[in-house]
């Protein structure tokens, strides 16, 4: 096992080939966008990455170990290879994740994220101490169904988002929206730019919602498998999947609440992915958000399956 602060390109690209190897025989990608994002544009935030290598150095296991968040503590995501599960080096990672985040935490805390729900993953969980702390759904519908036109509260327009004139703007009503959102809410414009600058940004997509001037709400849409964001190190990348939209970000102001606006946005949203010729419509919801699934299975969304945040007190 291999720890260490930063990645060569070369290893990166080692990592992102594994994690699509295992997404395709599991049918979920096992590492979280703000950790794929951390691989391919690095940045001055510190993480731990775990190597595990065969003899012949054919990388078979990683984990990433994110040390920033100081309220909840360290949390960590880890693969492997399909062709090599059941042989130990799950657990291997976990226990390297864990002595890592006990050097960067006193109180030894560490939420460990499992992608999929997979029952191997729960049982390793529940061996080494962990217990389950946080649900994420993945919700999805067709973009086939029946749609209703957007019902706008009176003076509100939509408009796409304008980059550069937008941003600050923006930051501050996701900071308000999100404010006790554990990831979301504490976005900052480096966050906001860095997915910005990925291949699949769309400010068409980006949807805002403003009445005189004053931003109220937004839904920023995105599409994946148009370009793939994990290339291999030949440069050809064989795992194509069907372009699926996502309800990547809706936010309404909590001053504008009330209104529907969250629901208008949402159709508008959708609406703009069928626009795209995209068949279905996917977005993620915490299953504690009892409002927002409310709204999301009103407008045809289901559960299609499921993240888990598992927690170790110490």
């Amino acid at each position: 096992m291999h720890e260490s602060a930063h990645l060569a390109q070369d290893e990166v690209r080692e990592v992102l080939h594994l994690a699509s190897a295992a997404s395709d025989a599991d049918g979920v990608y096992p590492l979280a966008e703000h950790v794929v994002l951390h691989l391919r544009h690095g940045g001055d935030d510190p993480a731990v990455h775990l190597l595990a290598r065969q003899p012949d150095g054919t990388l078979v296991g990683y984990a990433h170990l994110d040390t920033t968040d100081e309220v909840d503590g360290p949390s960590a995501e880890l693969v492997v290879h399909p062709m090599h599960r059941r042989r130990g080096l799950g657990r291997a990672l976990v226990d390297g994740a864990m002595a890592a985040a006990a050097q960067a935490d006193p109180a030894r805390r560490l939420r460990l994220w499992a992608h999929g729900d997979h029952p191997s993953a729960n049982a390793l969980a529940m061996t080494l101490g962990f217990e389950r702390a946080r649900v994420l759904w993945q919700m999805r519908r067709s973009l086939f169904a029946p749609l209703p036109e957007p019902r706008l509260p009176d003076g509100v327009i939509l408009r796409p988002f304008r980059p550069g004139d937008d941003d600050e703007a923006w930051l501050a009503v996701n900071k308000r929206a999100f404010a006790d959102h554990p990831d979301q809410g504490k976005w900052q414009l480096d966050d906001l730019h860095i997915r910005m600058s990925e291949p699949w940004f769309d400010p068409a997509g980006f949807l805002l919602a403003e009445r005189d001037g004053e931003l109220l709400g937004f839904h920023w849409t995105k599409v994946h498998g148009e370009v793939h964001t994990h290339p291999l190190p030949s440069g050809r990348d064989p795992h194509h999947h069907e372009p699926i939209g996502e309800v990547y970000i809706l936010g309404v102001d909590p001053a504008a609440g009330g209104q529907g606006l969250g629901a208008a946005l949402t159709v508008a949203g959708l609406r703009h992915l069928r626009s795209q010729q995209l068949d279905q419509a996917m977005l993620y919801v915490d299953e504690s958000n009892t409002t927002a699934v409310r709204l999301y299975l009103k407008l045809g969304f289901v559960r299609w399956s499921t993240d888990i945040a598992f927690r170790r007190a110490g």
